[in-house]
């Protein structure tokens, strides 16, 4: 497929994401997602950041297999995850569950910096050749559990998370700096919610119900050892 038809491709899933945003309207408290992120995503290509079986569904209004049980998720949902966070060019960002990079790069095109863990090697170190390849500077890499988030950088503007967790790792929430903002599906399997978390300046957290959902669940618990550099 060509580059004019990846792009003719891509203008109809902005199209589309508008349209699920005022169909959302209600529960999102908008009819519109922001100029810079539908920008961001009408720019990122997305199939980049599938199996090359997919490419020719990468911009689709759906989620698509990565292998290891994974997927890339909705396009509507990145959007809408990434304009929950209210991401701003001095920001520095935390991503929980990395995939093949594909929400990184959204993010980073937004955001001064991104640091993103992904517990499963393979899909970490497949992520760090894509970024490469699209000359993707601003995004670091580490594999590992992301329950324990990424300590050394620490505190983040905005975290994003790719996974659903039961409940909502302290890890994280210790590390989201005061007045910052986290995406988080969280839940049991049947029952998740899309949230958004915020703390104020006195470090005092808030979270609002945004949307259900049905994320693949967050592996690894608080108890299990640090993530390492992807290489």
């Amino acid at each position: 497929m060509t580059a004019d038809a990846y792009a003719g491709l891509r203008r109809s899933m902005i199209a589309e994401i508008a349209m699920h945003a005022i169909y959302a309207s209600a529960r999102i408290g908008k009819a519109a997602l922001s100029r810079r992120v539908m920008e961001a995503m009408e720019t990122v290509p997305r199939h980049s950041f599938v199996p090359v079986e997919l490419q020719a569904y990468a911009y689709a209004n759906t989620p698509l297999p990565i292998g290891f049980d994974k997927t890339i998720s909705q396009p509507f949902i990145v959007a809408l995850m990434t304009d929950m966070l209210d991401i701003q060019p001095d920001d520095t960002v935390l991503e929980i569950g990395t995939g093949l990079g594909y929400q990184a790069t959204v993010a980073a095109a937004l955001a001064r910096k991104v640091y993103s863990v992904e517990t499963i090697e393979q899909l970490s170190r497949e992520a760090r050749l894509r970024l490469a390849r699209l000359g993707i500077r601003n995004v670091e890499l580490r594999i590992g559990n992301g329950c324990l988030g990424w300590a050394e950088h620490a505190p983040f503007d905005k975290i994003i998370v790719t996974a659903a967790p039961d409940l909502i790792p302290t890890a994280l929430l210790a590390q989201l700096k005061p007045g910052g903002r986290m995406a988080i599906p969280a839940g049991l399997p049947d029952a998740q919610q899309l949230l958004l978390v915020v703390k104020d300046a006195d470090g005092r957290v808030t979270t609002k119900e945004v949307l259900p959902v049905r994320f693949s669940r967050l592996e690894g618990t608080e108890d299990d050892r640090p993530a390492r550099d992807a290489q």
